[in-house]
Parts: C-alpha cells; structure tokens; sequence
C-alpha cells in the first residue's frame, strides 16, 4: 500500500542546521518568504509546533476552523492537527519543533501536559500580550543555541525547548484553571483518549485499549460515558472518522488506501461506515469539501 501522496511532514524533513539537531529552530520569514506568506495545509505526525507570532498577522485554519489574528499571538500544533496559514508580509515570529517523543521525556510524562499539550490551542489578546515580552526572550535564547555551537548545545537546546513547552503548557492550563480537579474517571478517559492517539490506525479492538489501561471494557466505557457523554467504541469511532476526514479532504489517495491506513480490510465496509458516521459516502464528502459545501474535517 503506497501512503497518501499528503501533507505529513516527518521531523527528518524539517530542515536542519546541524547533525546533532534535537530540536528545529526557525523564523517564521524563512518558510514565509521562501512560500509568498502562504503555508498551505499540512499535518506532522509526532511533532510538536510552538510558534510565537511577535509583529504582523496572520489567518488560517486548523482542523478545518478558520482563525485570523493580530500578534502577538502564541499558538501550539498537536501532532495530527492539519493546519495551513497566511502570513502579513511584516510578520515577525519564531517556530520551534519538537519530536513528541522527546516533548513527553522532557515533561517527564506530566498527565498535565499529555492533557493540555494534546490539542491545538491558539492564545492571543489580552493574554498574550502579558506573555509576550517572556516568550520573546525565550525564543531568542533558544535561536541563539540553535544557530551556535557551543560545547553542551544539544543539553541546552533541550533544556530552552523545556521552558518553551512549560509556558504554553501554563497557557493552556490556565483554560482550565477555574475547574475542579480532575477524578479518577478523568484521568482514565484522558489516558484512553492518549493511547487512541497512538493506536487507532492499528488497533480497533476495545480490549486492547482496556487491558492497556489495566481495566475492564465495561468499566473503561462507562468511564467514558460519565466523562465525554459517549461510549469508548463511540470515541474510537469518532477518532477514525476525524482521520478519515482529514485524507479525503487533504490528500487525493483512493478510498480503498485510505480504508487499509485506517485498518479496514474491506473498503466497502468502510464506505458503509463512514456513510452512516458522516451522512455522506467519502467519495461525495470529497467532492462536497471541494466545491466548498462542507468544511475540511
């Protein structure tokens, strides 16, 4: 099975300056002049993205809603998110990517930051501007390691990307800081929502998802219930359907290739499905994203 001719960009690709680079740094002008301003729609997987837009502004879409803004502004892209954007030509701003992986051994596997760093999150206005002055100067001193090669660079790259994901971490969990502490069936939703993330594609048997999780099916979805209002299958489901979305709107693969990526054998079976989830087979919902009838994902 060839994979979508798409919008993934894998953390090799992202250019680097150095063989030992743990992390990417960038200025927005460099993609922004080399693309006229204009990133078109993409997703990485297994990347995060922390960019901080300081002058201009910017618009685009994410996940299929559409955000226009004036900086300063801070934005986070989760690994998944597809998102394209188009730049002020005055825009001034710094980008840093950092492979998940390494995010996760940095944060120490924080439940905090699996929650609030899971999902896209965009902060601007007032807030931002109380950060702004702060995520400059972090941004700076990290551009600064990432362009030098001072004895213990990679040490210190990692420790700058630290403090940059531990600011946009308090930036996100400041949404929820006005809500009680999560219970024991929070957790455990957030944890399966986690491991969803790294497993759907293969594994659509909810006994994998509960034994992982050290509990039974049955406790694990009326978990889920309590929590999200749906069942862990319905999660599941939904889960698959976004990624669906996402290659019929994104890419020009087939049904059938996107059916075998998301581990359906039989593509009339998933033609079925996504028919009865959606309201429209894949091939009518591509056509409906593209004369503009239906928003991307």
């Amino acid at each position: 099975m060839k994979p979508a001719p798409l919008l993934l960009v894998p953390f090799r690709e992202v250019r680097h300056d150095q063989p030992d680079d743990c992390v990417h740094y960038e200025a927005v002008a460099v993609r922004g002049q080399e693309m006229d301003w204009t990133i078109p729609a993409h997703r990485h997987e297994g990347l995060h993205q922390f960019q901080l837009l300081a002058r201009g502004t910017v618009r685009g879409t994410i996940d299929g809603r559409s955000f226009e803004a004036v900086a300063p502004l801070l934005l986070l892209i989760a690994p998944g998110s597809v998102h394209g954007f188009t730049y002020s030509r005055d825009a001034v701003g710094h980008q840093l990517t950092v492979p998940t992986g390494t995010l996760r051994q940095l944060l120490g596997g924080s439940g905090l930051a699996q929650d609030t760093l899971a999902s896209s999150f965009l902060v601007d206005g007032e807030q931002a501007e109380g950060v702004a002055d702060a995520s400059v100067r972090q941004f700076e001193a990290l551009a600064r390691e990432f362009r030098g090669d001072a004895p213990g660079r990679v040490h210190a790259l990692l420790a700058q990307a630290t403090l940059v994901a531990v600011a946009f971490l308090r930036l996100g969990g400041a949404r929820h800081a006005s809500q009680k502490p999560r219970g024991a069936r929070d957790t455990l939703v957030q944890r399966y929502r986690t491991l969803l993330e790294t497993h759907f594609r293969r594994e659509q048997n909810l006994a994998f998802y509960a034994a992982s999780l050290q509990v039974s099916a049955d406790h694990l979805s009326r978990a889920c219930r309590n929590v999200a209002g749906q069942s862990a299958q319905q999660l599941l489901h939904d889960r698959l359907m976004l990624e669906a979305r996402r290659l019929l709107a994104y890419t020009a693969a087939p049904v059938a290739d996107i059916a075998a990526q998301l581990g359906y054998a039989d593509p009339a079976y998933f033609t079925r499905f996504f028919a009865r989830s959606v309201g429209e087979t894949p091939s009518s919902y591509r056509g409906s994203v593209a004369r503009g009838v239906r928003s991307a994902a």
